[in-house]
């Protein structure tokens, strides 16, 4: 379809995108979207009318664009004009804010940096931050600005993390921890330090241990491990047993940059001794490998932090490729519930302004940061919640993409060229699911992932004389579960975790 579409001219791909019924419209835009010849993306533009079409075409089309593998600076121009100055829903308006970072960062890896068009999406987001009033906004912004990676954004990122109210230094670290490990510069790690360490004021756990995972995870010196070490036995159970547990992890792991100091640190009987290691919270951090070959290894992560009561605060379970030193985040779901201690009857530390209730959900797939979902803000949206549960899943991303778009000629040593071609599109539909039961007091989480991944591979031999074509087409789908269900109703805590995986058919 989209070979069929580069091909069109704009008045037949208009035509095809008027007259589409409406259960395959979303497959049109997504298609003409990934096709980028100058016809269908000025058909786009006529057809598209951000006023009028609904939330879930327009978010289609800017996921569709976040997602290309190789964006040119039109597609870009037509988001960026798109999203200009118009009163948009709140949902549409947080997608093309980081779709627009995600192409910011893409066209930058292209080596298009010096675009009008970037320069004017930089400009936008940057403007965007300084001017945003609501907590929501900021974090978005920053979510941006990690999708897109740009160097001279670090010390805005910087500013956010150690001075910004609440939520906003969480999202300013992760988009930092993006950034590949040359960017981490010292300035960076005094500033991790510093805000780990709670030099000038205190940090929510979660944003303390964000800073401590991007000192250990970037070339860490043995001090930085050391004091890492030291200062988790002054935090409380749970953190310390997470972050101890992270640090056990990188010892196990072979492809982890601070394997070797961890290990001549662990040579100190003073640190490597059962005191210090048998914390006795239920927190857990665990990575392993899926698959290890020459070229690839592709790691399955699962990250759980606990309150003291023992209610979950946060869970990452997440998808890893590494090849030739560099990482793909296939997938990372992040599922967070804030603000749980006062109904649990927790004391808030001192010092520590109390959390809003929330309960939220964040995804990061092929490089790319989806908008954050929220399931409840505040006790009485958790009530209604409650008491009006549809039961339904809430739907994160649905649609198809295009992954690969690689044309190369290939000049043999007969003189003879081989033109190849290599496409690969992926279905991919993920949903999540929070349900709290109070009257059980139970939490249930469900987060499922169904994917579909096809590849067409074509080298044609065009010479006067001779013809020939190979043609090699795959498809493998694949669909994961994983759920986890707390009953918080006795002591200690009972928690059942379930990864289910569905037979992979492949083509």
């Amino acid at each position: 379809f989209i070979q069929m579409l580069r091909s069109a001219k704009k008045r037949d791909v208009l035509q095809l995108l008027r007259r589409a019924p409406e259960e395959t419209l979303p497959f049109v835009v997504e298609a003409a979207v990934a096709a980028q010849s100058v016809a269908s993306l000025a058909a786009l533009s006529d057809f598209l009318d951000f006023g009028k079409e609904p939330k879930s075409l327009l978010e289609k089309f800017l996921y569709a664009a976040a997602f290309s593998p190789r964006p040119s600076g039109e597609l870009l121009r037509l988001v960026l004009d798109k999203l200009d100055g118009k009163q948009l829903a709140p949902e549409v308006q947080e997608t093309g804010i980081v779709a627009m970072g995600s192409l910011i960062g893409k066209l930058c890896q292209q080596k298009l940096c010096g675009l009008q068009e970037v320069e004017r999406g930089v400009e936008t987001i940057l403007r965007g931050l300084r001017g945003a009033e609501e907590e929501s906004e900021v974090v978005i912004y920053l979510l941006a600005l990690g999708n897109a990676v740009l160097p001279e954004t670090i010390p805005s990122l910087l500013d956010h993390a150690e001075e910004g109210p609440a939520t906003s230094p969480t999202a300013a670290i992760s988009a930092l921890r993006r950034f590949p490990t040359w960017h981490i510069s010292g300035k960076v790690k005094r500033a991790m330090r510093r805000i780990f360490h709670e030099k000038r004021k205190s940090y929510e756990k979660t944003c303390r241990l964000a800073a401590a995972e991007i000192l250990l995870d970037n070339e860490p010196s043995p001090m930085d491990v050391i004091n890492i070490l030291l200062a988790a036995n002054e935090l409380e159970t749970e953190t310390a047993t997470f972050l101890l547990l992270k640090v056990q992890n990188s010892l196990r792991a072979d492809h982890h940059p601070a394997r070797k100091v961890m290990k001549d640190i662990m040579r100190d009987p003073r640190i490597n001794n059962y005191n210090f290691f048998s914390k006795a919270g239920i927190s857990s951090s665990f990575s392993g490998p899926l698959t290890v070959t020459q070229d690839l290894l592709s790691t399955f992560g699962l990250d759980l932090l606990f309150l003291e009561g023992g209610f979950l605060r946060k869970s990452v379970s997440d998808f890893s490729l590494f090849s030739r030193g560099q990482r793909l985040h296939a997938a990372q779901v992040t599922i967070e519930a804030q603000g749980m201690e006062s109904m649990l009857g927790e004391n808030v530390l001192e010092g520590q302004e109390e959390p809003e209730l929330m309960a939220g959900m964040s995804a990061i797939f092929f490089d790319v940061q989806l908008r954050p979902i929220v399931f409840f803000q505040g006790y009485t949206d958790l009530m209604a919640k409650v008491l009006l549960s549809s039961g339904e899943p809430t739907s994160v991303v649905k649609g198809n993409v295009l992954l690969m778009d690689h044309p190369q000629v290939i000049p043999l040593q007969s003189g003879l060229q081989v033109a190849i071609k290599l496409q690969g599109g992926l279905g991919l539909d993920i949903s999540a699911d929070m349900d709290v039961s109070i009257w059980e007091q139970e939490l249930k989480t469900s987060i499922n992932t169904r994917g579909s991944l096809a590849i067409d591979f074509q080298a044609e031999l065009d010479a006067p004389f001779l013809q020939a074509t190979l043609r090699s087409q795959t498809e493998v789908e694949t669909s994961i579960q994983f759920d986890t269900i707390l009953r918080f109703s006795s002591s200690p805590v009972l928690m059942c975790l379930q990864l289910r995986e569905e037979q992979v058919p492949y083509r």
